[in-house]
């Protein structure tokens, strides 16, 4: 029954048992006597309180859909209020789970295109970075190769450090465009992929351990990269904020799909507000159907844990290869120029961005982007 009908009826009751007494043998004196108006009284106590019962019984289903709107985030789906109640609030109900249901599909459109662009702008930045920064490095450190094997004593050393950061400011570039575009997911798979991460981020103070399972389900391309960024910005996030010594990463197959799982020992989330970096996790999250959990890990620590679904078996197909055209590998290490090497000129060819940008008109150079903070 409907929260009008239900209103009606009881104020309708009571309004039908007071006239009919009226009508009746019952009387009421003038003035009231006490026992008539303790009656009165008990009357009109009793209609209250049945309205009362029956908006507190009838809008309940409100509140709670009140409280579920005021704590909905599309970037966390989670359960939906139960469609009970009188008519009107069971409607209400179930026009806003279907609207809840049509924004979070919609968000996760507009989040795969946003990211699958995301990528393709990483891909053409590290190729940049390797085919343009990386050779007009390369080209300044055979020359400084050729400086140093001519420059006076007193003049070497100073030589010799410009090619040390040179050198490091190579390989900064190498790294940064591994991170950008990894090339190791798409040529050896996840499994080698997830390793080199962890070993990438081992170093002086922080110690990552590996578990990867040796059988996993089959997963889309789409699945194998959402793990593998969501795993990268754990680490990132464990090496930028948590102040931890150890982390461990870890992929595991579930009955349904598989566990990612980035723990450390560091300082935990405390009452930190969600960063860019951790809403980010959650967008590629929803672009494979996954759920991600951020919280503390057992005795101290953070967990970042993602659940990824198994794939539909005609969803299924193995990563796609790299295009030739955009592949990037690995530059091998520039080798010391021997002293009959044939002379390098003096002025290297300025790559054809550099060219472009120092031309009228043209493009500025887009700066590499990196994972966001937590």
């Amino acid at each position: 029954m409907s929260l009008f009908w239900r209103i009606f009826s009881l104020n309708a009751a009571g309004l039908v048992i007071a006239t009919a007494l009226l009508l009746g043998p019952v009387t009421v004196s003038t003035p009231v006597l006490p026992g008539e108006a303790l009656v009165l009284l008990a009357g009109l106590t009793a209609l209250l309180a049945g309205n009362a019962v029956v908006l507190r019984i009838g809008l309940a289903p409100l509140q709670r859909l009140s409280r579920a709107m005021a704590t909905a985030d599309l970037l966390r789906p989670g359960a939906r209020p139960a469609v009970a109640g009188p008519a009107e609030a069971a409607e209400l109900i179930a026009t806003y789970n279907t609207m809840l249901d049509r924004l979070q599909t919609e968000r996760a459109a507009g989040a795969a295109r946003a990211l699958q662009a995301q990528e393709r702008e990483r891909h053409r930045i590290a190729r940049e970075l390797h085919d343009e920064v990386g050779q007009t490095l390369t080209a300044v450190l055979l020359q400084l190769k050729r400086v140093a094997d001519r420059a006076p004593g007193e003049l070497r050393e100073e030589v010799t450090q410009a090619q040390e950061a040179t050198r490091a400011g190579l390989d900064e570039i190498r790294r940064i465009a591994r991170r950008l575009r990894p090339g190791v997911l798409e040529e050896l798979g996840l499994t080698s992929a997830l390793r080199s991460l962890a070993a990438e981020f081992t170093h002086d103070g922080l110690t990552v351990r590996h578990r990867i399972a040796a059988e996993l389900p089959p997963l889309t391309a789409e699945s194998e990269l959402v793990i593998y960024r969501v795993a990268q910005e754990g680490l990132t996030n464990t090496a930028r904020h948590s102040a931890a010594d150890r982390a461990e990463l870890r992929l595991t197959p579930l009955p349904d799909g598989v566990e990612l799982l980035v723990r450390d020992n560091g300082t935990g989330l405390g009452d930190a507000t969600e960063g860019a970096g951790i809403r980010g996790m959650r967008e590629r999250a929803l672009l494979a159907g996954a759920t991600l959990h951020v919280g503390p890990a057992p005795g101290r620590g953070t967990d970042v844990r993602l659940r990824v679904p198994a794939p539909t078996p005609d969803a299924t197909r193995p990563p796609r290869p790299a295009a030739p055209e955009e592949a990037v590998a690995a530059p091998e290490p520039v080798p010391s120029a021997p002293p009959d090497a044939a002379p390098v000129p003096q002025t290297a060819p300025a790559p054809a961005a550099v060219r472009k940008a120092a031309a009228p008109g043209g493009d500025p150079p887009h700066a590499p982007a990196t994972p966001g903070d937590r």
